[in-house]
């Protein structure tokens, strides 16, 4: 660069460069506009230069680029999973804590009972009493024993098929039950609300109802096969009424769950007087089998420890293999109330390590490690007992996988290139996760057809990215044959593990593959009505000897015999549009044999059909029209060439490699043989 452009150069790049300053300055010393267009072509000069050495800067930086963002990403992925970890982590911690905490308030709550039973059941009783009287038409609702209230408030019921208001109630929950009362619009004293319904604990649920405004704040009891809708006062009050309705509930079968287990070893049995001394040996020995069963070893008095800890630190082996040790332990045990104590105990931490491996089976967890990443988690559930929510979970997870993989796949400029890829990354992921199924469900042979039908839906996912790129970009025929036989090629890899999709690869395609042919067709016969159009019966003269060279090599290529056309000149004895068409129609028969399944068989052939059809008619219209001796005898030489030379090659081809006749283009040739020439008139003679 000169020393004026480097000057303007550290002008324009200082800070504290005023544009209207120098603009002003510039009009003032400049003598002219030639002065001014001079100014400006060099700071366009500049401009261009700055654009090039940004231009140089960002390819010769393009590979740090890509690279640095391929860290970002693989840093974000282990970021979060890390923070999945964590918050696990955090989750389990919280549940422990929890627990020992809720322990410690049952048995707190326990001794506050033992201390005052009979002055809070009498205060809950009596504030129920007095809130009742408040109530038109509930006079035996007390006569229940030990009934008491636990929460009331107002509400407004909702019609649940139309969303509108209908009315306001007045919500009664007691520890047994839920009494709904109707406001009265005349009050009498002290009576403000009418009885409505009563609805036991056990009979309905509660279901909350998703906020859309204006609807909001609400939620629904679920009474077979009835329902109804209430809306709260605010989404505080909405939160307490399910709190305390899912509370209550829990503490109602809790409590009928106690009754009913107390009262099984307290019932009065009359004792009978056996004179059979084989049942005195038999109740000795259940009494000696419970109390042969040792639940005071170690391991065992440890084991919800060991368990807890196990799941902390993501030992899920060391926890089924506790399980597998206490379940051997206890097999051949009898079952006595201690026994069940520990089973309950353990089936919460069993419960724990499910949800813990079903998470890191979830989509939602890192998809780089492959099928192989998820079989540590799946031999796990296996080994609980839980294959089919393994293979389940397992299918979800790689489904996830190649969705991911397909997406991320760029686009590229060549439609075959990103064909290559995306057959190599969908056929590759499908192959290992079949051998890992394999590997992870050898003993589980009825998730097979789970795997099946899974193999099918991600077909169907391929498919759609497939057809996509190849048949709604609109491109040649030549292109999807090309990339219809790649996918072909990969699919047929399957069968090594006795997996065969190609059925299934066809019946998907075969409807924009038939689109695509039909498409084309349409092009050819445009193209061959339009040369049709310009048609003047003159011989094609190809100029040079190396233009003739190569339309021969190309008719020879599709099987026909050309040197009978040809002299040693530049001349070819046939017209340039029937030349042209049977190029056309040729390649096109050609790309659709790459194209061909069974299912295309008609489709295929009434559209060669339709090609030849209208050539045929455009030569007879010719040969019929035709005045000039010499011009009809270069038609008729035309003619000949269509039918007994392009027509055999077309039915040859087709049945070498369809193993079917083209009957219908057998039937085509024979009902348009050839034309002779009445030497003694101008007319033709078909």
């Amino acid at each position: 660069m000169s020393e004026t452009g480097n000057r303007l150069r550290k002008q324009l790049e200082s800070p504290n460069f005023d544009p209207q300053n120098y603009v002003k300055q510039l009009s003032q010393q400049s003598d002219g506009d030639r002065d001014l267009q001079e100014h400006r072509q060099k700071i366009q000069n500049l401009a261009d230069e700055t654009a090039q050495n940004l231009k140089k800067n960002v390819y010769k930086n393009y590979r740090q680029f890509i690279e640095t963002a391929k860290e970002i990403s693989y840093l974000e992925s282990e970021m979060y999973q890390l923070s999945h970890i964590l918050t696990e982590q955090k989750s389990i911690m919280e549940s422990i804590t929890q627990a020992l905490l809720s322990t410690d308030k049952d048995e707190t709550s326990k001794e506050m009972q033992a201390a005052f039973p009979k002055e809070t059941e009498e205060v809950k009783q009596r504030t129920l009493t007095s809130l009742l009287e408040k109530v038109e038409g509930v006079k035996n609702i007390m006569d229940t024993p030990g009934r008491h209230l636990i929460y009331n408030g107002d509400l407004a019921e909702f019609d649940v098929d139309n969303m509108s208001p209908i009315q306001k109630v007045h919500a009664f929950l007691m520890n047994d039950c839920l009494l709904i009362a109707t406001w009265l619009p005349n009050r009498r004293g002290t009576v403000k609300y009418k009885y409505n319904a009563l609805y036991d604990l056990e009979s309905f649920a509660v279901v909350n109802v998703k906020d859309n405004p204006p609807m909001k704040d609400m939620f629904k009891i679920l009474m077979f096969p009835d329902s109804r809708i209430f809306q709260a006062e605010n989404s505080k009050v909405k939160k307490e009424w399910l709190e305390i309705l899912d509370e209550t509930k829990k503490n109602k079968v809790s409590k009928d769950r106690h009754k009913k287990e107390e009262e099984v070893p307290t019932s009065p049995v009359r004792a009978e007087v056996s004179t059979n001394p084989f049942d005195m040996d038999d109740e000795e020995d259940t009494v000696d089998g419970e109390e042969s069963v040792n639940l005071s070893l170690e391991w065992i008095q440890e084991l919800p420890e060991d368990l807890d800890v196990c799941i902390a630190q993501r030992d899920f082996e060391g926890a089924v293999d506790l399980l597998d040790k206490l379940n051997e332990y206890l097999r051949d045990q009898p079952v006595t109330p201690k026994v069940k104590e520990l089973r309950g105990k353990v089936d919460e931490r069993v419960r724990q390590l499910t949800e813990v491996l079903v998470f890191e089976l979830s989509p939602d967890r890192s998809l780089r490690g492959g099928p192989k990443a998820t079989r540590r988690a799946v031999s796990q559930l296996i080994r609980l007992g839980q294959s089919t929510k393994a293979c389940e979970l397992f299918l979800k997870n790689r489904a996830a996988a190649v969705q991911t993989a397909i997406r991320q796949l760029r686009i590229e400029g060549a439609t075959l290139l990103y064909i290559h890829k995306l057959c190599n990354i969908f056929f590759t992921s499908l192959l290992e996760t079949a051998k890992e199924f394999q590997m992870d469900f050898a003993g589980n042979t009825g998730c097979y057809s789970a795997f099946v039908v899974w193999s099918r839906s991600a077909m169907r996912m391929f498919v759609d990215a497939f057809s996509k790129q190849v048949f709604d970009s609109k491109e040649s025929l030549s292109t999807a044959a090309e990339c219809v036989k790649v996918a072909k090629e990969h699919c047929q890899q399957l069968t090594e593990i006795g997996l065969d999709l190609t059925f299934t690869l066809q019946s998907l395609l075969v409807k924009d593959i038939k689109a695509a042919l039909q498409s084309y067709k349409d092009i050819i016969i445009e193209a061959t009505k339009h040369r049709n159009s310009e048609e003047m019966w003159r011989r094609m003269n190809l100029m040079t000897p190396e233009a003739l060279a190569k339309l021969k090599d190309e008719m020879r290529s599709c099987g026909i015999n050309f040197e009978q056309y040809t002299g040693d000149d530049c001349w070819v004895n046939l017209s340039y549009t029937v030349v042209a068409f049977t190029k056309q129609m040729m390649s096109f028969l050609e790309e659709g044999l790459k194209l061909y399944f069974p299912e295309l068989h008609m489709v295929l052939l009434e559209s060669l059909r339709e090609i030849i059809l209208v050539a045929v008619q455009h030569v007879d219209y010719s040969l019929r029209c035709e005045q000039d001796p010499e011009k009809k005898a270069f038609v008729m030489q035309n003619a000949s060439f269509l039918h007994d030379t392009v027509l055999p090659v077309v039915e040859r081809r087709f049945e070498e490699s369809v193993g079917k006749p083209a009957k219908q283009l057998q039937d085509l040739r024979k009902s348009t043989r050839p034309v002779r020439i009445n030497p003694e008139s101008t007319t033709s003679v078909v």
